[in-house]
C-alpha cells in the first residue's frame, strides 16, 4: 500500500471537500495543521453580475496590464501567502501551499496573473488570483495586489474568461467590502450547495465546444494559457481569439471592458 506525501492534503480528498461545498484553512503560515471550513453564509460572485466600474473599465481599455492564465502559479500563490499590512497572519501555510501546487500540477488548479512593465523596461507580476476549477465551478481562493487595480483586472478577466467557457457558478467563500464592490453577495450554504450541485453536473458531448469552439492552449493563445481541457483556460484562450479577431490584440482588455459592459 503506498504511503501519501504527510506534507499534502491528498488530491482526492481535497477535490471531494470541493464538491461537497467544504475547504481547507490554517491559523499561520508556519501552522501544520489544517481545519476543514464550512461557512453558514457563502459569498458568491454572480458571473452575470460583476460591477465594472468606470474607472476599471478605463484602466482595462488602457492596457496598462498583460494578463495571463496558468503562467506564474507558484508565484501567485507565494504572493498570496506573503504578509499584508492589514493581516497579521495568512492562512496559507506551507502545506495548504504545496497542496495547491500538487492540484495545479494535475490541473485542477489555475491562477490569473496581471504583469506590468516598469520605467526600467522589466515587466514584473504585479497581480493575481487563483482557486479550484472543476465542471462549471470557479472556487476562488485568494488574490493579490502590488499596484492599485491589479487584481481587479485579474478578476475581471477571471469572470470573462468562466462566462466564455460555460462557467455557472463562482465561489467567493466569504464576502469583503472588495468583494462587494465588484458584485459578490452572500447566501446561505445550503442555497450555496444547491447550486453547486447544479453547477457541478457532467459535461454533455461536445457541450464545452459550444462555448470555446476550437479554442486550446495552443495556436493564437499559446503564450498565455497552459493548461488544455479545463474550463478556466478554454475560457481565456477563447477571448484570446475573440480578441484578435476583434481587431483587439493590441489591447484585449478593451475587448474585456466590451464583453463586461455588454453583461454586467
Amino acid at each position: 500500500m503506498a504511503r501519501e506525501d504527510p506534507q499534502i492534503i491528498p488530491p482526492e480528498l481535497l477535490l471531494r471537500a470541493y464538491r461537497a461545498g467544504i475547504f481547507p484553512m490554517a491559523d499561520s503560515r508556519d501552522d501544520p495543521e489544517i481545519y476543514w471550513v464550512e461557512p453558514r453564509m457563502r459569498a458568491i460572485l454572480p458571473l452575470d453580475g460583476f460591477h465594472l466600474s468606470r474607472s476599471l473599465a478605463r484602466t482595462l481599455r488602457r492596457g496598462r496590464f498583460r494578463v495571463t492564465c496558468n503562467q506564474a502559479f507558484d508565484a501567485v500563490i507565494d504572493h498570496c501567502a506573503a504578509p499584508r499590512p492589514e493581516a497579521e497572519e495568512s492562512w496559507i501555510s506551507g502545506r495548504i501551499r504545496e497542496s495547491y501546487r500538487e492540484l495545479h500540477r494535475l490541473g485542477a488548479a489555475h491562477s490569473i496573473e496581471t504583469w506590468m512593465t516598469g520605467a526600467d523596461g522589466i515587466e514584473r507580476l504585479v497581480g493575481g488570483l487563483y482557486g479550484v476549477g472543476f465542471a462549471r465551478v470557479f472556487c476562488g481562493e485568494s488574490m493579490f495586489a502590488r499596484v492599485p487595480d491589479a487584481s481587479k483586472v485579474a478578476l475581471a478577466w477571471l469572470v470573462a474568461a468562466l462566462r466564455r467557457g460555460g462557467g455557472e457558478l463562482l465561489d467567493c467563500q466569504f464576502t469583503t467590502a472588495h468583494l462587494e464592490s465588484l458584485g459578490s453577495r452572500e447566501l446561505p450554504q445550503a442555497d450555496y450547495l444547491a447550486l453547486l450541485a447544479h453547477a457541478a453536473r457532467p459535461w454533455e458531448p461536445g457541450e464545452r465546444s459550444l462555448y470555446c469552439g476550437g479554442a486550446s492552449s495552443t495556436g493564437a493563445s499559446s503564450s498565455a494559457v497552459s493548461g488544455a481541457g479545463s474550463l478556466l483556460a478554454l475560457g481565456f484562450g477563447a477571448l484570446a481569439q475573440d480578441a484578435a479577431a476583434a481587431g483587439s490584440s493590441s489591447s484585449p482588455g478593451n475587448f474585456i471592458a466590451q464583453s463586461l459592459t455588454q453583461t454586467s
